[in-house]
């Protein structure tokens, strides 16, 4: 039988059931490479399971056992699905398992007494009872594959609704037998290879016959993309340098006169990453590098230093913000600053187009030449106003796709691009989403800002904190209270915005109370935040929509609830809407009963400040996920490879495709350019199939 090529069709071949092809689709998985690369999530060791568990625990078991009986009942609108699984081999001497679904009564359809079952799940004890909840599972039917999912280091592949597990399985298998393998390039060059190439290093990431070859296989393959990720990041790098650009160096002079006025010392990263960006809006090659900054390092006057110099050289600037708050905010700033000196400033957002237009006789006599213009989304749409674009930022860049980008990015008057990110990123997640990119950090915080003290609390302590906010409102100070969500949800039992409001207005009177969240229309956003940064209303109760851009120093109390259901990260973005004046603030976590990584999660904050160690300690619990979104990267995913404990590979991976880039900076050799091919089709066409 000829081997079939990777890139065929599974809906041609006979051996794939039609009942099973929609539910292929929708996992993305259209050819026979697709199947390769739709690698297991985690491997069962079935030579042996784990013993039938007396003790709950965090760790997850794998389970072999016969259904004794199965029962579905209501309670009310719940629906419950349980099956008794017994060890058939212990006797009476292991007490039955109960596993249990709720709410999902289609399994019942696939679980009936007498079936054996392999299932995997934490055990939980529940009435005197062992209870797994919502286990994965898998029948064992005696069929002529049984060695294909028992007796074995055995796969365990996402699956989905119409899909089971072993179907996957069986699929995954047969492609094996029946692609021509040798057709899949092997990216990374073998020549400058440190570790053995296995010969059959599908078969063994799929099907290993034991976890030392499995590791192997998978290091091989995380090598591949990897490797394909950064010769395509140098490339674009490549490509930027070269792709025209202007010299922009400006005079300084403005810069000179608004440094003068501050009052406070810009911090020493401040004025460094401010040189590295001065000098290269002044080189003939075009800008494209990524600020990293902590919460509150002073990144927004790093940008107005780059606008101002574009401005000085005749340019436009252009910086643009996730959220028409953060625009507002440093629209005023920008204002401020610059009204004085005659620099014409303009606002762009979706609802609205107000240019700036002081009454000063200095700005009314100088409104010609460029202006810096502030803006949203909207200025995707505005293009036809940029006359001579010559600097783009783009703040928390991260709320930006790759396609936004490139319409105000992909010019003709090539402009610099500056990008910047209040999120820290670990090192060898920067190397992947930004090694197109240099990068400037800012390490230091400004001086003259108050201490920030978080603590954790459960939600018992309420009283006590309303004491003491109710004090801090007295003494004038400002606060936060912060929900992650709008609206009460059934299916979700957490504490909201709109219906706490009211519990917070009686609680505080005569305290001020405002509600702020993203269904709020613009204008009553821009007089809630007013009111709020003017001090006519004292606490903001809000959800994440505060998250970026509110820069209220007199605001020195935030309270989180439901503080669990947060991310990290997204915690340390909020914390940083207080401690931006001199006075001490205070953070709040409260949480209902949080364990194991969610109060993890909690002590984190609680422990340090530093954003960077934060990120680190968010990619361990969290795990990276697709930090890469590919969708918006045109990159290919990560496949296999883990960036924590994958950082080596990542690393030589990078130098190797420098090295390769310097030897043939086009990519013109054959071998290279089916590399650069290769990875591209890859990273459309997985796209492709994932809409």
């Amino acid at each position: 039988m000829s081997l079939l090529p990777p890139s065929t069709l599974l809906d041609g071949l006979p051996w794939v059931p039609p009942n099973r092809k929609p539910a292929l689709r929708r996992l993305g998985i259209l050819t026979l490479e697709h199947l390769l690369c739709h690698f297991p999530r985690r491997y069962e060791d079935r030579r042996k399971f784990d013993h039938f568990p007396d003790v709950p625990s965090e760790t997850p078991v794998c389970l072999y056992g016969l259904v004794n009986k199965t029962n579905y009942k209501r309670f009310g609108p719940r629906r419950i699905f349980e099956a008794i699984l017994e060890d058939e081999n212990a006797g009476v001497l292991s007490s039955p398992l109960t596993l249990r679904w709720y709410n999902m009564p289609w399994i019942q359809k696939m679980i009936q007494g007498g079936d054996r079952l392999v299932v995997f799940g934490k055990p939980r004890e529940r009435s005197k009872r062992m209870v797994i909840e919502h286990p994965e599972f898998e029948v064992i039917e005696d069929d002529g594959l049984l060695s294909l999912h028992f007796d074995r280091i055995t796969p365990v592949h996402s699956a989905g609704d119409g899909l089971p597990v072993d179907v996957l399985r069986e699929l995954i298998h047969q492609s094996l037998e029946v692609t021509d393998l040798g057709a899949i390039p092997r990216l990374w060059p073998e020549r400058m290879s440190q570790e053995a190439m296995l010969p059959d290093v599908w078969r063994a990431v799929h099907f290993p016959v034991d976890m030392t070859e499995c590791e192997a296989a998978r290091r091989q393959l995380v090598r591949d993309v990897f490797f394909g990720i950064q010769l395509i990041l140098g490339f674009r790098r490549a490509a930027i340098k070269k792709n025209g650009g202007f010299e922009r160096p400006g005079t300084g002079s403005i810069w000179r006169r608004v440094a003068e006025a501050l009052p406070f010392e810009l911090t020493d990263s401040q004025c460094a990453v401010m040189q590295e960006i001065s000098t290269d809006m002044a080189m003939p090659s075009r800008m494209n590098r990524l600020l990293q900054g902590d919460v509150g390092s002073g990144k927004t006057l790093v940008a107005l230093r780059a606008m101002i110099q574009a401005h000085e050289s005749g340019w436009q600037a252009a910086l643009m913000a996730p959220t028409q708050i953060l625009a507002d905010q440093h629209y005023l700033n920008f204002r401020r600053i610059l009204d004085p000196l005659g620099i014409p400033v303009v606002l762009r957002t979706s609802s609205r187009r107000e240019e700036s237009l002081p009454s000063s006789d200095l700005f009314a006599s100088n409104t010609t030449g460029p202006a810096l213009i502030v803006g949203t989304h909207a200025l995707l749409f505005e293009g036809a106003e940029f006359e001579r674009l010559g600097l783009v930022v783009i703040d928390e860049q991260h709320k930006f796709g790759v396609l936004q980008r490139a319409q105000l990015i992909e010019r003709a008057d090539a402009p610099d691009v500056l990008v910047m990110t209040a999120t820290p990123i670990p090192r060898t997640i920067t190397q992947t989403l930004y090694g197109d990119l240099d990068i400037s950090l800012l390490k230091d915080r400004p001086a003259g800002r108050g201490r920030i003290v978080t603590v954790v609390r459960e939600v018992e302590k309420l009283p006590a904190i309303v004491d003491f906010l109710r004090g801090a409102l007295v003494a004038g100070r400002q606060a936060y209270i912060v929900y992650p969500l709008i609206e009460e949800s059934e299916k979700l039992d957490l504490k909201a915005a709109t219906s706490e409001f009211e519990k917070w207005r009686a609680l505080l009177a005569p305290a001020t109370v405002g509600l702020l969240h993203g269904r709020i229309d613009a204008v009553a956003k821009d007089a809630m935040m007013r009111d709020f940064r003017e001090g006519r209303l004292s606490v903001l109760v809000a959800t994440t929509v505060i998250e970026v851009g509110v820069d209220v120093p007199n605001a020195t109390i935030m309270i989180i609830e439901e503080a669990g259901r947060f991310g990290l990260s997204q915690m340390h973005q909020l914390r940083g809407r207080i401690g931006r004046g001199p006075e001490k603030s205070w953070c709040i976590l409260l949480h209902n009963g949080a364990t194991g990584p969610a109060l993890e999660k909690l002590q984190v904050l609680e422990n340090t400040l530093d954003g960077f160690a934060i990120a680190e300690a968010d990619l361990r619990l969290r795990g990276p996920g697709d930090l890469l979104g590919t969708a918006q990267t045109g990159l290919p995913s990560l496949g296999l490879g883990d960036l924590l404990r994958d950082a080596d590979i990542m690393a030589e991976a990078r130098g190797i495709a420098w090295q390769v880039l310097g030897e043939d900076p086009k990519l013109e050799n054959p071998i290279h350019r089916q590399m650069k091919d290769y990875v591209l089709t890859n990273a459309v066409s997985q796209h492709l199939s994932a809409g």
